[in-house]
């Protein structure tokens, strides 16, 4: 379906395309380049960590932090189940059991008690995500909580590059965390990854599970040294034409985030009269990025609005409308049934995303709100 207002858009710019052409134009480096090194160091300034490593997607990011630390078999990760699948599967990957806990309904993290009842020996880290570009309100007094149970905090941010709370970014609160860069993130390279530490031994253990357990003294393809092979690893490397892109749209990163929020501050001014839904907002001293603009509303409420919009020519869609716990695969594979998750699952058929990316123009934004007052009307 052509859509009038789509879901979202990639922004870019001209430097983007030159950026990669140009390591296109040099004919050697493409597979690791020394784009690749200068845009992890780039992002680690950014967010204001000691290390970081690009990967092919955010997934296998995930799964390289895990196995980093030896999560494996018998441990237990607590773990959302309002999230995309990859936060759940990723503890499966390791052998290691995801245990699902309840969110709260501001900014949709992990819920602190519910977390609480969750751990027992086997846990061995608690994985919260930042939603939509908002740092999860408990993130703090779950860094506490891990610390008190000498567990790991692993941050899910794949939506959330350049949230804050305060001067501190996401990504700068748990032992790791990861950056999605898929096409509808805050800065993207198509797909790709990146792991955030400050931790040595997570950086070197994560390099050698990126490329083979290589151990590299220098640059693989451009040299003729023997290499040893000194662990089990994939092949999870970020091609040097993504870094390369990576690096142009880290550039404006800035300005992007400026055009989300100006966005979302425009949706709010439209909608706030509407008493039938609530609007996404931040606790005090939290700075949102706003990768999505998700509204809530009840159930009859949210499949009929979704309808109307469509048939209007507009793309939403429920993020996250079906929890983890409830797809087929967990249902079959771990017992899950309705009504395990029942804090998730009402806010599972309670939310709707809206149209939300840099270049949405005044006149899209109009059109979104009044088909949505017409609605309600």
């Amino acid at each position: 379906m052509k859509w009038k207002v789509p879901l979202f858009k990639s922004y870019w710019e001209e430097d983007d395309i030159e950026s990669v052409a140009k390591v296109i134009r040099r004919g050697t480096y493409w597979a690791t380049g020394p784009e690749i090194k200068e845009f992890e160091d780039k992002i680690a300034k950014f967010v204001g960590t000691k290390y970081a490593l690009a990967f092919n997607s955010g997934t296998s990011a995930l799964h390289s932090i895990l196995l980093s630390y030896n999560i494996g078999k018998g441990d237990e990760v607590i773990v959302p189940s309002f999230t995309f699948i990859a936060t759940g599967n990723a503890p499966l990957f390791v052998g290691a059991k995801p245990v699902f806990a309840e969110i709260e309904d501001r900014t949709f993290g992990l819920e602190i008690e519910d977390v609480k009842n969750k751990i027992t020996k086997k846990t061995k880290a608690i994985m919260p995500i930042h939603y939509g570009g908002c740092p999860c309100v408990n993130i703090k007094d779950l860094k506490e909580l891990a610390e008190d149970h000498k567990l790991l905090l692993i941050e899910d941010a794949a939506q959330s590059l350049g949230a804050k709370i305060k001067d501190k970014k996401v990504g700068c609160f748990g032992d790791a965390a990861m950056f999605s860069l898929c096409q509808d993130k805050m800065i993207t390279t198509g797909d790709g990854g990146v792991i955030v530490t400050a931790s040595k031994d997570c950086y070197e253990k994560s390099k050698l599970i990126r490329s083979h357990g290589r151990a590299e003294s220098s640059d693989y393809f451009s040299s003729s040294e023997l290499m040893d092979y000194v662990s089990l690893g994939y092949n999870f490397r970020m091609p040097t034409m993504i870094a390369a892109l990576g690096i142009s749209q880290l550039k404006k990163i800035n300005k992007i985030i400026k055009f989300r929020r100006k966005n979302a501050e425009l949706y709010t001014s439209k909608l706030s009269d509407i008493d039938e839904i609530t609007l996404p907002s931040s606790p005090k001293d939290f700075f949102h990025v706003y990768q999505k603009y998700t509204i809530q509303t009840d159930e009859k409420n949210r499949e009929k609005l979704k309808d109307h919009l469509r048939k209007k020519g507009i793309f939403s869609k429920a993020y996250f409308g079906l929890p983890v716990h409830l797809t087929k695969f967990y249902r079959d594979e771990f017992g899950y049934k309705n009504g395990d998750l029942p804090k998730t699952e009402k806010m599972s058929k309670r939310v709707l995303t809206l149209p939300m990316f840099p270049a949405l123009e005044n006149k899209d934004l109009d059109y979104v709100a009044s088909s949505i007052k017409d609605y309600f009307k």
